[in-house]
């Protein structure tokens, strides 16, 4: 008798992982793809095999986040790591990235840090799209019924990939390269100058475009409910809720910075971390339960049925909250330090 209920272990496993022939070969040349590009990319980079883990978690945090989104199907059970996420294709969208900043780094260094990083997205749309069409083409990736209906039927010819994507990939990429970029600094030991003036106007528009660029993209996943109808801008994404997640990044983020500058890059991010975290969860509480905070079938089917004691909340929610705050603060706080460091 299992000690798990069957309810559970269905939705555990809610996507056909038979594998067939054409995506074996898919997933054989992503895995000799990366070998190869690892090989080659150790010539001009340093501890690759970290950078490459960097970028790994920043990707795998992304999927695992934005899962209710779309199904991944077809991979075998070998390549699953949790639900539908797989470890095949994190390694994929893992060494695309890595691949790109580091040849951008190498062939245009003259470029200052904000030109480079346009680059960096620019060619990781069209390669990420080309990728997508793959996977989609290939009946691995289907989108969510969430998804589609925001989609509406607006895809690019001939990629057959959701229009949307050209908004989707230039944030993907930069949650990504930012949480990379800021761990980078502490893999390479780089000096970083404490700036102790808080700029707080500058960083409070920091944190407000990396919440509401995030929100928008994560878009099918909730709904905001039973907020004033002033506060919504662009469907149900309202300037109220998003708010709240901007004033928390921003007041934790500057709290540690007022009071623990003196302490590295690393241990602050974890400060940051805590902090935004045992603030917003509760927050985050209220909101479910008062309904202010629906989500949609699709991230409920996700829901194991286990819950945080004492607030009520889904333990994967309780999961994503430090998830999404490790993306936006680490893209934040690498633009921050970029700026005060005139880099």
């Amino acid at each position: 008798m299992s000690l798990i209920p069957t309810d559970i272990l269905v939705k555990a496993c809610n996507c056909d992982k038979t594998p067939t022939i054409p995506i074996v070969v898919f997933e054989v040349f992503i895995l000799l793809g990366t070998a190869v590009a690892l090989k080659i990319l150790s010539k001009y980079q340093p501890n690759i095999l970290k950078k490459f883990f960097l970028v790994a978690i920043g990707v795998f945090i992304f999927e695992f986040f934005t899962s209710p989104m779309w199904i991944n199907s077809h991979l075998g059970p070998w390549a699953y790591v949790y639900q539908d996420v797989s470890w095949v294709l994190t390694v994929g969208w893992t060494t695309l990235i890595l691949s790109t900043i580091i040849v951008v780094d190498k062939f245009l260094p003259q470029l200052n840090e904000l030109k480079r990083f346009v680059v960096y997205l620019i060619f990781l749309t069209i390669l990420v799209m080309l990728l997508e069409s793959l996977v989609v083409n290939l009946s691995i990736r289907t989108y969510a019924p969430e998804t589609l209906q925001l989609i509406n039927g607006l895809y690019i010819p001939i990629l057959n990939v959701p229009l949307q994507i050209l908004y989707y990939v230039p944030v993907f990429t930069s949650l990504v390269i930012g949480f990379y970029k800021y761990w980078n600094l502490v893999l390479d030991n780089k000096a970083v100058v404490p700036v102790k003036s808080n700029k707080w106007l500058r960083n409070l528009i920091f944190s407000f475009l990396a919440v509401i660029f995030f929100e928008l993209m994560i878009d099918p996943m909730v709904v905001n409910a039973k907020l004033p109808g002033w506060s919504y801008f662009y469907r149900d994404i309202s300037i109220v809720m998003s708010g709240v997640w901007v004033i928390v990044i921003w007041l934790a983020t500057s709290i540690v910075d007022r009071f623990f500058i003196q302490l590295d890059l690393s241990k602050r991010f974890l400060l940051y971390l805590l902090g935004a975290t045992v603030i917003m969860l509760p927050i985050e509480s209220w909101f479910i339960n008062n309904g202010y905070r629906v989500y949609g079938s699709s991230a409920v089917a996700n829901f194991t049925g286990f819950k945080v004691i004492g607030l009520n909340v889904p333990i994967e929610v309780a999961f994503a909250v430090p998830l999404y705050m490790a993306l936006v603060i680490s893209l934040i706080r690498y633009w921050q330090i970029t700026l005060d460091n005139h880099q």
